[in-house]
């Protein structure tokens, strides 16, 4: 594993490729109230890139461009958070795009497991310190633990997308786990607009 730290925005010779691996630390849950810190970014080949934000500065046209490029499939573990803080803070609309959370919540529904580390655990056999979840990603400086933890969220969803996308096809659910990653970025909208919890579908 080989991180790269980046301060503001992502060198414009980085090229992530088709498929990225995204993830953000943010100040708290609520993309619309806690800023966002860092972005972490992976094309699945053992490198990670975290780019790391200043409170207020959130200009990175380099990073902007690749995560709305059309072309490229962006891949993230709970896609409904990310994308809306990616909006909220960038100006960005990071599809298309592909959840492992859903995917795993579609295919996986012999368990009600279905965090990161336990996809992990389970599909890769690979165990996820979560240690630093819940550090201070807006410190002055990254710690090489922070860093670290911050580059695990996104260097296997490659991996996992493979062997997810595996068995939607064996249930046949892929078209609907399609559907779904299709929504997300308007269900992203709908929470930063002020329906988080208000399902607008009941009756």
């Amino acid at each position: 594993m080989t991180i790269h730290l980046h301060q503001g925005d992502l060198p414009a010779e980085v090229d992530l490729g088709a498929t990225i691996a995204v993830d953000t630390e943010t100040m708290g849950l609520n993309p619309a109230r806690d800023r966002l810190c860092l972005v972490q970014l992976s094309a699945g080949d053992g490198d990670c890139h975290l780019v790391r934000f200043e409170r207020g500065a959130h200009d990175a046209p380099h990073l902007a461009a690749q995560l709305a490029d059309p072309h490229r499939l962006k891949l993230f573990h709970f896609a409904r958070f990310d994308v809306a803080t990616l909006l909220a803070h960038l100006g960005v609309v990071a599809a298309p795009l592909y959840c492992t959370k859903i995917a795993s919540r579609l295919a996986r529904t012999y368990t009600d497991r279905h965090g990161l580390k336990d996809l992990c655990r389970e599909l890769l056999g690979v165990d996820l310190s979560k240690a630093q979840q819940s550090s201070d990603w807006g410190a002055a400086g990254l710690s090489d633990a922070q860093m670290s933890y911050a580059a695990q969220d996104v260097l296997h969803l490659h991996a996992l997308r493979e062997r997810l996308d595996a068995m939607l096809e064996r249930e046949g659910r892929a078209a609907l786990a399609a559907a779904c990653f299709g929504f997300l970025p308007a269900r992203a909208r709908l929470d930063l607009a002020g329906w988080p919890d208000l399902d607008i579908f009941a009756h």
